[in-house]
């Protein structure tokens, strides 16, 4: 095979090659013989017809697209891979001719990893929140505690703002009952705002056993046309009124929800946790914020096979969740008042600055001669085993040594940037 010219241009490569008429016999022989069989030749059983008569039959070119697929790969490999270039995606033939010695020439198509130019990525400064807990803070946490052992009893008294009261109503609209405005047995917390206004409010002071009417009308922008607007009645019997009895914040409860004896002792390790979860959630918008600037300093254009694969890879993750649920991503998209068509498009941006962030980490680690050691691969190939309770071994056949080096070497480059970091604090809000 001879190499008659190669153009990059950006991230796409195309080379026009010539392949050696032997090596384009060869091809078609074993098109030939693949395909011999589903081939109809009138005076020959199928698969018995010989391969000059059904070139004559259906001209000479007849194998010749089979042919090429045939010997793609190798020609693929001498002209593109072993010339040190590093494609990605899928590669095309954009045209193909036969000569008249039988030899073959094929013009090549295929994106390439792309070419970067490295920014700053040593001493970026990012804004980074200083953590302060407040007392409210660990008072709200405390009263969620208290209401997760809340206790709900029945209450001989009228309804008041907070009770749960259980009904049976049908709503009315000009004395014929409208769909969806039913229900019996229903339990409904006064102040909860579920249902529209004036509902709830009307039923402030009822008690049980006791039937009431209430008039109402629908919001001018409620969601169904047909009663946006309408005025209507909703018949209502009250079967039972509830009360939430939440414990006092005392040593008690601080048994009760926790291992402490005393409640200050629990109030102490809830600020504790509140500090810790906003301590990772800064940690996280630093990073983030780092990645974002790194990103944005470096000079490269992403090709869209990468983007897509990005997207495949998204989607295949999201589709095995979703049908854990027992959906699939048809009707998801469909929830979401779409098609799978738009879902795929809506996800390209995130995709292509995931694969651009990629591209750069991996730079990153080769501009700064960073390495996966054979420990580093032993211990992932370790975690990995124990995360999935498969065999180490096992793991290694699923998982290319390759792509776990590689995704250490990202890690390492990653945490580079983050150690090399200045945290600044935010900007004032206006």
């Amino acid at each position: 095979m001879t190499i008659k010219s190669a153009n990059r241009e950006i991230n796409k490569l195309t080379v026009n090659v010539e392949v050696e008429k032997e090596v384009f016999e060869a091809g078609i022989s074993k098109a030939y013989l693949k395909n011999r069989k589903y081939i109809a030749v009138p005076g020959f059983r199928k698969g018995k017809a010989p391969r000059k008569m059904i070139e004559n039959l259906y001209g000479a070119q007849v194998f010749h697209a089979d042919a090429v697929e045939e010997i793609f790969p190798d020609v693929f490999k001498e002209a593109v891979i072993d010339q040190g270039w590093k494609p990605v995606g899928q590669p095309s033939v954009t045209d193909m001719n036969v000569r008249e010695d039988k030899s073959l020439e094929l013009t090549i198509e295929v994106e390439l990893y792309p070419e970067i130019e490295l920014g700053q990525y040593k001493g970026v400064e990012a804004p980074k929140a200083a953590v302060a807990v407040s007392d409210e803070e660990v008072e709200a946490e405390l009263d969620r505690k208290a209401n997760e052992v809340a206790r709900v009893v029945t209450v001989e008294r009228p309804a008041q703002d907070g009770d749960t009261v259980v009904i049976d109503y049908v709503g009315l609209k000009e004395g014929v009952a409208f769909e969806g405005g039913s229900a019996e047995g229903y339990e409904l917390r006064l102040g909860s705002h579920s249902f529209i206004p004036g509902f709830e409010e009307q039923l402030v002071g009822v008690c049980a056993g006791e039937q009431k009417e209430l008039n109402i009308s629908f919001p001018e922008d409620y969601h169904a046309k047909e009663l946006a607007g309408a005025p209507v009645v909703f018949q209502v019997k009250v079967h039972e009124i509830k009360e939430t009895q939440v414990p006092a914040k005392d040593d008690e409860l601080a048994k009760d929800v926790s291992e402490f004896d005393t409640i200050e002792e629990l109030r102490a390790d809830l600020r504790k946790q509140i500090e810790a979860r906003k301590e990772e959630e800064a940690k996280r918008s630093y990073e983030t914020a780092l990645m974002e600037k790194i990103s944005e300093n470096a000079k490269l254009e992403v090709p869209a096979s990468m983007i897509d694969d990005e997207i495949d890879n998204e989607l295949q993750n999201f589709d095995y969740q979703l049908r854990a649920q027992g959906m699939s991503l048809e009707q998801y998209s469909k929830m979401l008042g779409g098609d799978l068509s738009g879902f795929k498009n809506s996800l390209r941006p995130s995709a292509e600055k995931q694969v651009r962030l990629r591209v750069v980490l991996n730079a990153i680690a080769e501009a700064e001669h960073i390495e996966a050691t054979e420990e580093d691969l032993s211990a992932e190939y370790a975690q990995l085993a124990e995360q999935y309770k498969i065999d180490v071994e096992k793991i290694k056949t699923i998982v290319p040594e390759q792509d776990i080096a590689t995704d250490l070497k990202v890690r390492k480059a990653r945490d580079l940037v983050m150690n090399e970091a200045i945290a600044v604090a935010p900007a004032e809000k206006e």
